[in-house]
C-alpha cells in the first residue's frame, strides 16, 4: 500500500513526464494521459498485485492492458517510475527505432507491454481472453483494462461484453475513462452514449462509478469496492470520471487537447503548475 502523499507526487512528476514527451516531438496525445494520471499511477503502485521484474505471460500477478493506446505517454512515465525500465527512455518517445511509439507495440519488446493498441476497441477482447486463461490456470489474480469512452462506440466492445458476461468472467474489471471528450468533441455531439450504466447492466456486469476519477482516496476506494465485486459469476466495469487535461489549467474543460502538443511558452505554464518532485529525465 502506498500513502497518498507519495502517490500525489509521482502523479505530479508523471504530469511533466507526459508534458516533457509530447512537447519535445510536437506530437502525441497529452489530454487523456493527464486526465488518467491519477488512476494508472494508483493502479500499479496500490492497487495491483504485480510479481518483481516482467514475464509476458503474467502468471502469478495482476495484468493491465491499455486499450485506448493513444494515451501511451501516461503508461509510459508511469512503467518507468514503477521500474519497468530505465526513466532516461522516456526521452526516445515517438523517435525512429525507439520501443516508445506513439501507441504501443510489443515488437520492440518492451518490459510492461503486453498488447499493440493503436486500434481502438480491441483491447477487451484481449483482456477477456487473458481473464479466462487464468481461470483455466487455476491463476486467481485479476486482468484489468482502461477504455476511453469514446472507444465504446466501437463494435467490438460490445460484442466482447456479452460474451463477457455470458461466460461468467467474474476475474475482470473494466474501466473506463469517462471525461465525455474525443478528439473531434464532446461525446454527445459525435455518436451519444446514453447511459453507460444501464447498457453495462442490461449486458450482465456489476457496473460502479468513482465520480471524481482524479482523486486518489476516491480511486483506492472504488476500485476496492470493485475488486470486492470479483468471483460473484460477473464481469466487472468501473465507470471513471475524469477530466480531460487535469493539471493543467488550460487544458482541461476542452477537447482540443486531444491530441496537440504544447508550444515552449505552454509548456512552461504547464510544468510551472506541476513542480518537479522526483526528478526530470
Amino acid at each position: 500500500m502506498s500513502d497518498n502523499k507519495s502517490l500525489e507526487n509521482l502523479v505530479t512528476q508523471v504530469r511533466r513526464d507526459i508534458l516533457r514527451m509530447v512537447h519535445k516531438v510536437n506530437s502525441g496525445h497529452p489530454g487523456g494521459s493527464l486526465g488518467c494520471a491519477e488512476f494508472l499511477v494508483t493502479l500499479y503502485n496500490d492497487i495491483m498485485k504485480l510479481n518483481d521484474g516482467f514475464a509476458m505471460d503474467g502468471k502469478e500477478e495482476d495484468v493491465f492492458f491499455l486499450s485506448n493506446g493513444h494515451i501511451s505517454p501516461v503508461i509510459y512515465s508511469v512503467l518507468a517510475r514503477r521500474g519497468y525500465f530505465p526513466v532516461d527512455e522516456l526521452n526516445t518517445f515517438r523517435l525512429l527505432d525507439s520501443r516508445l511509439q506513439g501507441h504501443p507495440t510489443t515488437h520492440e519488446g518492451l518490459p510492461g507491454i503486453r498488447i499493440a493498441s493503436g486500434s481502438l476497441g480491441q483491447g477487451m477482447s484481449v483482456a477477456i481472453g487473458t481473464a479466462l486463461t487464468k481461470k483455466l490456470n487455476g491463476d486467481n489474480h485479476l486482468v484489468y483494462s482502461l477504455h476511453g469512452d469514446g472507444e465504446l462506440q466501437e463494435g467490438q466492445i460490445w460484442e466482447a461484453a456479452m460474451y463477457a458476461a455470458g461466460n461468467n468472467v467474474d476475474n475482470y474489471i473494466a474501466t473506463v475513462d469517462y471525461n465525455k471528450k474525443q478528439i473531434d468533441g464532446a461525446t454527445d455531439d459525435v455518436l451519444p452514449l446514453g447511459s453507460l450504466s444501464a447498457k453495462f447492466e442490461a449486458f450482465g456486469w456489476e457496473v460502479l462509478e468513482i465520480e471524481d476519477g482524479n482523486n486518489i482516496q476516491a480511486i483506492k476506494d472504488g476500485m476496492a469496492a470493485a475488486k470486492a465485486k470479483t468471483g460473484n459469476g460477473k464481469p466487472v466495469v468501473v465507470l471513471l470520471h475524469t477530466e480531460m487535461g487535469n493539471g493543467v489549467d488550460f487544458m482541461m474543460n476542452t477537447h482540443a487537447w486531444h491530441g496537440k502538443a504544447p508550444n515552449d511558452e505552454q509548456l512552461e505554464s504547464a510544468l510551472a503548475q506541476n513542480p518537479e518532485t522526483l526528478g526530470d529525465y
